[in-house]
């Protein structure tokens, strides 16, 4: 089970790697490609990229997708033409490190919509961790503080997170099945959708070149993140898959002052801490194990000069790291008679 969790948190911190590129190199690509057009080619080199490069056989003996969860993935494709057109139009505004670090905020919206669609368990550590997180993507939202005046690019960029969120816990639902198929239909059906409302708007078709990079990107970005997602969340769940994934934004935004050398505000080093500080959160709280288990007491006691004893089973849960440590259970006499007070008269 360890090993188990260990590699699906691998798994999670590919993804977050893999999708760091996606922003600065994107910025890059807007220059040359439109912003819906962009969007449709990055799904699109998921789609194919993963066709051609990861063998459909070697998934033979996972589940197929079913009628019944045709809700699901009809409600993760439509989200995945929206997000990245709402993120593109926010490239073509915000800083691209700005954009990196509040594209935490899908952690926010996956954790709430988790918990209020879904129950997933949000512990107080976990709120407090969306609470920073919401706090620093507020502060870079802002473009003039003093105005409270806030930026459209980044705004959008919320936006984009939102979709995600959402979709994450689409994806939650039907991520016991063929990742191959969910990663497949994501980046064709996503792409087709994305490819014709940019026929629809009018925008211009991309130089060969750029679209070739920007399958390329697709593919890295968004296929193999993709991929490595969804084979994280079936053993983690959407809230703490997308915890691990806080990761991204930090590595995005390491790239983005390589590519872009983007002037850096004290208002972005104080979301930087505070970001970061949330992100420490959510990683702790990912690390932490619940589980529940049964155990045995036997105990000896004298009342109106007769001793007795029992043997009771009593359960209840525990916290503790990834790693298995061992706990013990101390019980007073008086909740122990208790206990076997409560099982006697059930």
């Amino acid at each position: 089970m360890q090993y188990k969790k260990a590699t699906a948190i691998l798994l999670a911190v590919l993804a977050a790697a893999f999708y760091a590129v996606n922003v600065p190199v994107s910025k890059l690509l807007l220059e040359e490609i439109s912003p819906t057009f962009l969007a449709s080619l990055l799904y699109f080199g998921a789609g194919i990229g993963l066709l051609y490069c990861i063998n459909p056989k070697s998934h033979r003996g996972e589940k197929k997708l079913t009628r019944k969860d045709l809700p699901y993935t009809l409600g993760m494709i439509l989200l995945d033409i929206a997000a990245p057109i709402l993120l593109m139009l926010g490239l073509k505004s915000a800083s691209s490190a700005n954009a990196s670090l509040l594209g935490n905020f899908e952690i926010v919206a996956t954790t709430l919509i988790a918990l209020l669609l879904f129950r997933e368990k949000v512990s107080k550590r976990l709120w407090a961790a969306i609470l920073l997180i919401t706090l620093s993507s507020g502060i870079l939202s802002f473009e003039d503080m003093s105005s409270l005046h806030f930026s459209r690019g980044s705004l959008l960029v919320l936006a984009a997170a939102a979709c995600w969120g959402l979709e994450n816990n689409c994806t939650r639902n039907i991520s016991d099945k063929s990742t191959f198929e969910i990663v497949f239909l994501k980046g064709i059906f996503s792409g087709l959708g994305s490819f014709l409302i940019a026929l629809c708007i009018g925008e211009p078709f991309p130089g060969l070149h750029a679209a070739a990079a920007a399958l390329l990107l697709g593919f890295v970005a968004y296929g193999l993140s993709i991929f490595c997602y969804v084979r994280s969340q079936n053993t983690l769940g959407a809230a703490k898959t997308s915890a691990y994934y806080a990761i991204a934004p930090f590595i995005g935004t390491a790239l983005s002052c390589i590519i872009w050398h983007d002037a850096l505000t004290v208002q972005y080093f104080l979301a930087l801490a505070v970001m970061l500080l949330g992100s420490v959160l959510v990683v702790l709280d990912t690390l932490q194990t619940e589980h529940t288990h049964s155990h045995t007491h036997t105990f000896t006691h004298t009342h109106d000069g007769v001793t007795h004893t029992h043997t009771i089973t009593h359960s209840h849960p525990h916290f503790h790291g990834m790693h298995g440590e061992s706990h013990q259970h101390r019980h007073t006499m008086h909740t122990l008679l208790r206990s076997h007070n409560s099982l006697q008269h059930r």
